[in-house]
């Protein structure tokens, strides 16, 4: 993939206040513990994440992302009425039918004339859309794109910690949900335009690689459970071999397009161990990572997008720095994918 006018004119985040701390859910999780004498402090330990936050109970994915969405606008410099496609692009949807892009673009006020729909590929969702929408502004079919991402943690992790405390799990049985507990909550809004529309420094998407390893895709499996909960099971040990793996095979060929150098790297948002050994496997100089995942834990198709967002309101990613967003999914699918800032 390769993109000469396409742009992403403004990124806006928007988060929950409510904050469930690692510490806070090994306590809620006391009984379990107790029983199998496992030892305080350990999801932060394993994982590098402290905290993550929850939308209140209830909440529907379209509701955050109509906020993320609303927040965009607010900051970009085009209008409402001159966005053509719209893409609610999360793991989190307010039901099988109609598209949960139907309900966020009511509730952002987009217009009738805009193409609507939704892209779900686990956490890879928002990177996708990013090349479904370059790819139409590319070939001329519209000039302006929103994409959003609403997701809410909440019903998974409720549901993890009922399914833990209420069955005699062993220590051994206990391993496929504890990748639940890190997932957190957030919604992201991009818009994403021909250059032509641009007022001020162009945020150029580049170009990217996208590969598969779809032998991988029962590792990690999530599904509904019940009206209004999620169950997902992870073998994390065997994930984390086959990811780190399939993104050394999409790095090859993506530097092999886009070259090796980079100011900063965004990598999708799981937790420490996971982005030591994608570095380390790459040969990356860690220096120029940039991470949330120890306050918003793994937010989905969120992560990597709103990551990017902090780095550059952290100043962190500076105008005319060449960016490259390493994206991976349960599937698995890697996406990576170079800006230049």
């Amino acid at each position: 993939m390769k993109f000469e006018n396409v742009c992403i004119e403004s990124l806006a985040v928007a988060l929950p206040d409510e904050v469930w701390t690692s510490a806070g859910i090994e306590e809620r999780l006391r009984p379990l513990y107790e029983r199998l004498k496992l030892p305080a402090g350990r999801l932060e330990l394993m994982t590098g994440i402290r905290e993550r936050r929850m939308w209140p109970e209830g909440t529907r994915p379209s509701e955050a992302s109509a906020v993320a969405g609303r927040a965009v606008l607010a900051k970009s410099a085009l209008r409402a009425e001159q966005v053509e496609l719209f893409i609610h692009a999360a793991v989190s949807r307010d039901m099988l039918e109609p598209a949960t892009a139907s309900f966020a673009h009511r509730k952002i006020g987009l217009p009738a004339t805009a193409q609507i729909f939704d892209v779900s590929n686990a956490c890879l969702g928002l990177l996708n859309s990013l090349t479904v929408a370059a790819s139409m502004i590319e070939s001329g079919q519209i000039r302006c794109a929103m994409i959003v991402a609403g997701e809410n943690g909440r019903p998974l992790v409720e549901q993890t910690l009922r399914t833990l405390l209420d069955r005699p799990l062993t220590r051994n049985e206990i391993k496929p949900y504890f990748a639940n507990l890190t997932i957190g909550s957030g919604a992201v809004g991009a818009i994403v335009c021909h250059r032509a529309l641009v007022q001020g420094r162009a945020h150029r998407l580049l170009g990217g690689v996208a590969r598969a390893a779809t032998q991988h895709s029962e590792l990690c499996q999530g599904d509904t459970h019940g009206a209004d909960a999620m169950a997902m099971q992870t073998d994390s040990e065997q994930l984390l071999l086959a990811g780190v793996g399939l993104a050394s095979e999409t790095w090859r060929d993506f530097t092999a397009g886009q070259g090796t150098e980079f100011n900063r790297f965004i990598c999708h948002q799981v937790g420490s161990t996971h982005r030591r050994k994608l570095y380390e496997t790459l040969g990356l100089d860690l220096a120029k990572d940039f991470s949330t995942f120890e306050t918003l834990g793994n937010t989905g198709s969120v992560a990597l997008p709103a990551t990017l967002a902090a780095a550059v309101e952290a100043g962190a990613v500076r105008e005319g720095d060449r960016v490259g967003l390493l994206g991976i999914g349960s599937g698995l699918n890697c996406l990576m994918l170079a800006l230049e800032w």
